[in-house]
């Protein structure tokens, strides 16, 4: 009766384990997939200068709750090595503010608000100019 239970257990926990492999690798394809999807886009563009910017994205929000509309907004400009700069305009009813933060490998030498990172990576997978963020892949 416990070599039966201990075999049932084994079976159920080899069962989880090839489920569980299955969906990392249908992850892992799917990720695969956006890469080649990104090279193959850049590849058609022909050579290229990889210091120019070539990634932009545009994300646009409402960081207040006064305002609405969207009027604020983080610009992604980054090149082909992910180094650029990200500017960013928090617009309110009496005042606008500006921020600019420099990007390296596709991150933030400071820290990027979540509205920033999200520019910066509609940038670099291609999805720009102008982002939402639902079509952003997980």
């Amino acid at each position: 009766m416990l070599v039966t239970v201990v075999e049932i257990v084994a079976v159920l926990a080899g069962v989880t384990g090839v489920a569980v492999g299955l969906i990392a690798l249908r992850t892992a394809r799917r990720s695969v997939g956006v890469c080649l999807d990104a090279l193959d886009r850049r590849a058609a563009d022909g050579p290229v200068d990889s210091r120019a910017i070539r990634d932009v994205a545009l994300y646009r929000y409402d960081a207040l709750d006064e305002m609405t509309g969207r009027l604020s907004f983080s610009l992604a400009l980054i090149n082909g090595f992910g180094d650029g700069v990200v500017l960013t305009s928090i617009n309110g009813r009496t005042e606008t503010r500006t921020y600019a933060r420099a990007v390296r490998g596709g991150k933030g030498l400071q820290p990027l608000s979540p509205e920033e990172e999200h520019a910066v990576r509609a940038a670099r997978l291609g999805i720009g100019p102008e982002a939402e963020p639902q079509r952003l892949p997980r």
